[in-house]
């Protein structure tokens, strides 16, 4: 099945999707920091079964191709991005759908089923956290420089993005995202997780290089019967 890709105006942005399959399980993918539907989720697009599931990944505002705008990280951006997101598959006439969620993606994920319950099917998040620690900060400093990133990483998003916006953005997620830490608890969304009633998986790389694998314990024990 082919690939559609197109826009459609959501709360006052024009969000970039793709689209395949044609099942009646409806799957939103949403992509980690800097990553975009294409760049976070080919093989996804091409290999998940196209007689199940209706695929849909997307570019979260002032990602990929949903630019302009900039992408900014006020202090709600994640739950900016859910909104963003449900509202996303409601304007696609999705009455009800899964999330797959990866890094901040998963956070996106994360709240989006403990705000909209009623539209979430199922979840599917990895390597996501509700908090940040100290620690993390000091982890998310050390890719502050993209100079520093392997080529393997870097090459696709220089590539998307130019060179400056890529730098310029990634600098502006670390301050965004290290703001959390001066939070109760350095929470995200930790207060969210019990209102998750979805069923829920959570899937981590134990050589995870910039989660450390206790936050998807700590998702794990605060959403009943999570897997």
């Amino acid at each position: 099945t082919s690939i559609t890709s197109a826009k459609i105006q959501v709360n006052g942005v024009h969000l970039h999707y793709q689209q395949t399959g044609e099942g009646s399980h409806a799957v939103l993918l949403l992509p980690g920091m800097l990553g975009s539907g294409q760049t976070d989720f080919g093989p996804q697009l091409k290999s998940m079964n196209k007689q199940l599931f209706t695929i849909v990944a997307w570019d979260p505002r002032g990602y990929g191709k949903s630019i302009p705008p900039s992408r900014d990280f006020p202090p709600d951006f994640f739950e900016r991005d859910a909104k963003d997101a449900v509202d996303l598959m409601q304007a696609l006439k999705f009455k009800k759908f899964s999330l797959l969620g990866w890094s901040d993606g998963g956070i996106t994920a994360l709240i989006a089923a403990a705000k909209y319950p009623n539209l979430i099917h199922k979840l599917v998040v990895w390597g996501a956290n509700a908090s940040v620690t100290q620690e993390d900060v000091r982890i998310y400093n050390g890719i502050r420089d993209v100079s520093k990133w392997s080529e393997k990483v870097k090459k696709p998003l220089e590539e998307m993005y130019g060179h400056n916006y890529f730098a310029k953005t990634c600098e502006a997620w670390v301050d965004g995202i290290s703001r959390f830490a001066q939070n109760s608890d350095g929470s995200i969304c930790q207060q969210l997780l019990p209102n998750i009633k979805c069923p829920t998986f959570i899937i981590h790389g134990e050589r995870d290089p910039l989660v450390p694998q206790a936050h998807a314990e700590y998702i794990h024990k605060h959403i009943k019967g999570s897997r």
